[in-house]
């Protein structure tokens, strides 16, 4: 769409007008004059660079930098600077327990905000990116960039700021967070050099020159015009607002004639987007949109949390209600019916006292029904367990992730740098006819060999790969860059030979053309031109690919030699069979040489890298972290199944998995490759069906020669999945750009801190900072502890529920008044909610929680035991409380309090009923510590002193408002003997735990589990909502003739499914209705289109050339549009330019119904 503007604006180089700015800073520029040039894009970018300041070299000179040696020191600017007589005490009383309700909850979100912007701040200082200063590469926080700087920028980089490209490789930029257009743009320093912030580098490498930085970068204006709008809010807008952006900044730009130029290209963008959109671009919306917006699917815990608090809100509100009908009920007869009393004038205010006095106890009753401190306990549980997960080596990004951690019953981890070590070497090669099983004395190969190896290693990689001298004594020597690279590079120092004198002698600038590596080609090629004029090209990748180029071979001799399809199946049985069985990773070298009259055209890359001579077959290894095979050991003990996907060849994955435990002898598994994964889990029509998957996920740990969709497909699966006991909960590691789409999906996404790409972190949950799978099982332990914390609190909050609930409302309706009253209800409220909270959520973890099955998706928050727990305790308290209520009296040889009149002071019998509750309570706490039915219940009580000291706290607040609280506690002082025995009553909990302890659970089966996650075929609300909302979007997104034309359409499909299942002769031709939860249509992105239009990410990574093709001319799967049924029946919405609707709508057999509606239509 942009070339399309572009190329129909026509320019004429203008005499060059030097207009005298006053230059900021001694530069040769103005911030002004940047601003300007950064919003041009393409063919007007380079027009503009040339006029104003000759080539991009001549605006280094002018930003005082070179492209080579770039900026002196830099001294970083100024950090920014970055929220009646007694009549009122009741009143008073409850405005101040509210009041601290509302304080404590607001300080825990404040906290819990302040430490996630914290954890943000410090993403953002960690995120470094490369620079040259003083002619050395440095890592640079982003914020410490300044305009001037050189930046190298590579596959997998976010750009943080705005440049020029001075030199590429083969760059593509993915500009959609800031165009909304999915194709990615090809980056080059004659045609378009303009490099934007915010953008991805999808292939290759290069470096430019930073021109704008800060809220002068291109995000950073979007970023003002939205009034650093809140994230989210700037997230979700950005599709929108970026047009306007443009167009307000075009309006401000001076009307000279490049700016009408522009406005003329912004005015064909506008015009552009609706048809963009019905071009099948709602897909591309949806994809952004998906992207944009954080998860807002519920955590598995929340989805729990939400029904539970749904199903006690209801059951208190008809209690509430049913109170206060009662009591009126009961005062309205009792008066003008027994007494025969006549409702006087006068008498009205005494009644309506009586009237509110029953209301008030009503909502009393309601206030305790509700576990208000549900949400806290949530809230400081997680935020304590992000805390100190941080020490863990967590950085929790998403606050939910860790609670949905400790239900994953499932690992997709990768295997490079999570399970390895990530620092790959060579351990064996085949050189010249023989296959050394270690490093070959340089001696024992030909001059000519090695020269061609160290050669083909030098320049064929990245030049930021290098390997550098150890930081301390002994350690090992440093690998930057790519570690695949670092090995070869290794390998040629173990030769006693170095690659830094052959890159001096051939600088990057001087390569004549780089076949960057991407995950299509597994290659990298480049090109260099030889003194006579011809060239060389070299070429390194995985050795079956470049193994099927190669036409010759180097013998022992150097010379070359014919290497047949024959020889080459050879080699693969001899050589590198036993190098996968190894777990080692084949990399082939190879070279070709052109001559000066044959120079081939560059652009067809299948020609040019073809005919190859193979120089060498290398096998690299990444070796095992010593701490893995212990860490998975214990995942699969607690319940957890870890998958390997990884893109290696099966061998070594095979080796790998064997090595790490994730496979063990004698079990029934599966290890399947990429290509064969695909082709059990679709259909004749090259659709994924789930019924399939289900066939092969369960045994699957291995998945090799993956292609990242393939990842996106496995997770997608099992999240899908409703075979088996328990619907599966899938965590999934990744480090690379194209783990992206699966980091996503996953419930939980943990991407590597270390070795991750910035697109990887963008995409996860949590990000492991130092690379290690042991940190995951961690976060497993601390989720399962999250998980467990909330359940201890639920035991404890809803046996005082319970409780309180019966004895207001028995109390009420028996003697007219509550028993407890509003003031001390929220006293009662405010310690079981917000300190219950604070001392059961913040429980440290131990190993035994390691030791259980993970709870799953469908496993109730409220299993049997703590509703066992929950009803003994409240059968033990309401004896007691009645006890008290009815014959306390007697016993203490009191006054009773019951029938009291309106406004009487506080009594020392319904006090003594008070402070026996809250004792109870806090005894019961220490009961609710255990939720397994465990007797100790004091087991590491002393490791947790914030839960002695609110424990203690409690106690003596207690003493103060029953001995001080007088009338607004509705407290009277009671005597030691009263005291002792509101303890011993409260210690009797503990005992009554030992009983209820002995009880076993299994014997019990009236009791019912409550909390339930969403069943395994109702969809939640939410998924139900976000698939009406796609169908909004959608539908906003179509003009309203496609919308019309749909909707016929499927008015004609309904006709058709009716025709066809009452036509015996076409049953079969019956699809299967599609399941709630399938996965026919899971690839809603443009990426995961499988048609020839897409070469974002490779559908699977074939070898076999001939087998892509067969792959891409499988039908397209479904258009994204739920809104039309289309999808069932095999008709297909490819609403692409190139072809017109009707005939791409119908894809139909002939003879079918549908067949002659598509005639007659």
């Amino acid at each position: 769409m942009g070339d399309m503007a572009n190329s129909s604006i026509e320019f004429h180089p203008k005499p060059q007008q030097q207009r005298e700015a006053p230059h900021a800073g001694g530069f040769g520029c103005t911030l002004a004059e940047l601003r300007s040039l950064m919003e041009l894009r393409g063919a007007e970018a380079l027009q503009k660079v040339q006029e104003a300041y000759g080539d991009v070299s001549g605006l280094c000179r002018r930003l005082k930098t070179s492209p080579t040696e770039a900026c002196g020191n830099v001294s970083a600017g100024a950090e920014d600077e970055g929220e009646a007589e007694a009549g009122w005490i009741e009143g008073a009383a409850i405005l101040l327990s509210v009041i601290c309700v509302v304080l404590v909850t607001a300080f825990n979100d404040w906290s819990k905000e302040k430490q996630f912007r914290g954890l943000q701040s410090r993403i953002e200082q960690e995120q470094k990116f490369s620079v040259i200063r003083n002619g050395q590469l440095l890592q640079v926080p982003v914020a410490a960039l300044v305009v001037g700087d050189i930046a190298q920028v590579k596959y997998g980089d976010l750009l943080p700021a705005d440049g020029v490209l001075i030199q590429g490789n083969d760059l593509k930029i993915d500009e959609s967070s800031l165009t909304g257009e999915s194709d990615h743009v090809r980056k080059s320093a004659d045609k378009d050099p303009m490099l934007l912030s915010g953008t991805h580098v999808m292939e290759g490498s290069g470096r430019m020159v930073v021109t704008a930085v800060g809220v002068n970068s291109q995000t950073g204006i979007i970023f003002t015009l939205l009034g650093a709008g809140g994230e989210e809010e700037e997230k979700k807008d950005k599709k929108g607002k970026v047009m306007q952006a443009s167009s307000k900044q075009q309006d401000g730009a001076m009307e000279s004639s490049q700016t009408k130029a522009k406005k003329q290209d912004g005015a064909v963008a506008m015009e552009m987007q609706p048809l963009k959109s019905a071009e099948g671009g709602e897909m591309e919306e949806r994809e952004k949109k998906k992207a944009s917006v954080p998860k807002k699917e519920k955590s598995v815990l929340q989805g729990k949390l939400t029904k539970l608090a749904v199903q006690i809100g209801k059951a208190g509100l008809v209690m509430s209600a049913i109170t206060v009908i009662i009591l009126v009920l009961y005062f309205v007869i009792e008066t003008f019916v027994v007494k025969g009393q006549v409702w006087l004038a006068e008498c009205t205010p005494v009644y309506v006292q009586y009237f509110v006095k029953f209301f008030i106890i009503g909502v009393t009753v309601l206030v305790v029904a509700v576990p208000e401190g549900l949400p806290l306990a949530v809230t400081i549980s997680l935020a304590y367990s992000v805390k100190k997960m941080m020490k863990d080596n967590n950085l929790v990004r998403h606050l939910d992730a860790c609670e949905t951690m400790g239900n994953a019953t499932a690992i997709c981890s990768d295997k490079t740098g999570t399970l390895t070590t990530n620092r790959m070497t060579v351990v064996q090669s085949y050189l010249g006819d023989t296959h050394y099983k270690e490093i070959p004395a340089p001696s024992a190969l030909t001059p000519k060999i090695l020269d061609l190896l160290v050669h083909a290693i030098s320049i064929n990689s990245a030049y930021t790969s290098k390997i550098l001298p150890p930081e301390k004594e002994g350690a090992l020597p440093r690998q930057v860059g790519n570690k695949t690279e670092c090995a070869l590079l290794g390998f040629v120092l173990d030769l006693k030979r170095d690659f830094q004198p052959v890159r001096e002698r051939i600088p990057e600038d001087k390569l004549y053309k780089v076949y960057t590596f991407n995950s299509v080609r597994k290659s990298m090629s480049t090109v260099i031109r030889m003194p006579d004029g011809g060239f060389r090209l070299f070429s390194k990748g995985a050795s079956e690919i470049l193994l099927k180029k190669c036409t010759n071979i180097l013998n022992s001799n150097g010379e070359l030699r014919s290497f047949r399809p024959r020889d080459r199946d050879d080699m693969v049985k001899k050589i590198i069979e036993p190098m996968a069985c190894d777990g080692l990773r084949t990399i082939c070298i190879a070279y070709r040489d052109f001559s000066a009259a044959q120079e081939p055209d560059w652009e067809n890359e299948n020609e040019v890298v073809g005919d190859l001579t193979c120089i060498a077959i290398v096998g690299i290894e990444d070796p095992v972290r010593p701490e893995v095979p212990e860490a998975i050991r214990k995942c699969q003990r607690a319940g957890i199944t870890v998958r390997m996907v990884t893109g290696d060849n099966i061998n070594t994955a095979r080796a790998i998995a064997a090595k790490c435990g994730i496979i063990q002898p004698g079990e029934d598994f599966l290890c399947l490759e990429g290509k064969e994964f695909n082709r059990r889990i679709r259909n004749e029509k090259g659709e994924i069906e789930q019924e399939r998957l289900d066939k092969v996920w369960p045994k699957l740990r291995v998945l090799a020669r993956s292609s990242p969709t393939d990842k996106h497909t496995l997770v997608k699966g099992i999240i899908d999945s409703t075979t088996g006991e328990q619907r599966q909960v899938v965590a999934v590691t990744g480090d690379g750009t194209n783990d992206g789409p699966a980091l996503k999906k996953a419930d939980v996404g943990f991407a590597m801190g270390i070795a991750g790409t910035d697109v990887a972190k963008e995409a996860s949950d949590i990000i492991l900072t130092d690379d290690n799978f042991t940190s995951i099982v961690k976060a497993v332990m601390w989720g399962r502890n999250v998980y467990d914390s909330i359940s201890k609190f639920l035991q404890f909050q809803l046996t005082v529920n319970v409780v309180a609930v019966i004895v207001a409302f028995t109390g009420a309706c028996i003697t007219q008044d509550s028993p407890l009253k509003a003031v001390q209800m929220l006293w009662v409220n405010l310690i079981m909610d917000t300190f219950a909270s604070l001392a059961l959520a913040t429980e440290p973890p131990t190993d035994s929680l390691l030791l259980r099955k993970p709870y799953g998706r469908d496993k109730p928050l409220i299993s049997r035991t703590m509703m066992k727990n929950i009803l003994g305790h409240a059968v033990y308290q309401l004896t007691i409380i009645f006890t008290l209520l009815f014959v306390g009296e007697l016993f203490f040889d009191i006054d009773s309090g019951r029938n009291a009149p309106l406004h009487s002071p506080p009594s020392e019998h319904y006090t003594i009923i008070f402070n026996t509750f809250v004792m109870m309570q806090l005894f019961n706490e220490i009961n609710a510590r255990k939720i397994h039915g465990e007797r100790n219940v004091f087991h590491g009580i002393f490791g947790n002193p914030i839960f002695c000291t609110i424990v203690l706290g409690t106690f003596a607040i207690q003493i103060v408002i029953v001995q001080f609280g007088g009338k607004p506690f509705s407290c009277s002082p009671l005597s030691t003997e009263q005291w002792l025995w509101c303890l011993f009553v409260g210690v009797g909990e503990l005992v009554w735990g030992q009983v209820i302890a002995t009880i076993p659970t299994s014997q019990l089966k009236c009791l019912k589990e409550a909390g339930h996650g969403p069943g395994k075929d109702e969809m939640t609300d939410e998924e139900l909502a976000e698939g009406e909302e796609e169908i909004d979007h959608a539908e906003r997104e179509l003009r309203r003739g496609q919308i019309l034309w749909f909707r016929g359409l499927n008015r004609i499909q309904t006709q058709i499914r009716v025709v066809k299942a009452f036509r015996s002769s076409l049953y079969e031709g019956l699809e299967k209705p599609e399941s709630k939860t399938s996965i026919h249509n899971f690839m809603a992105t443009p990426e995961f289109l499988i048609n020839d239009y897409t070469h974002n990410i490779p559908l699977i990574d074939d070898t076999d050339v001939d087998e892509n093709e067969e792959r891409l001319r499988a039908p397209p799967p479904p258009s994204p549009n739920q809104n039309n049924n289309a999808i069932d029946s095999g008709i297909y919405l490819t609403t692409h330019g190139t072809k017109s609707a009707t005939s791409s709508v119908f894809s139909s057999r002939p003879g079918s119904p549908l067949h002659s509606v598509e005639t007659s239509l």
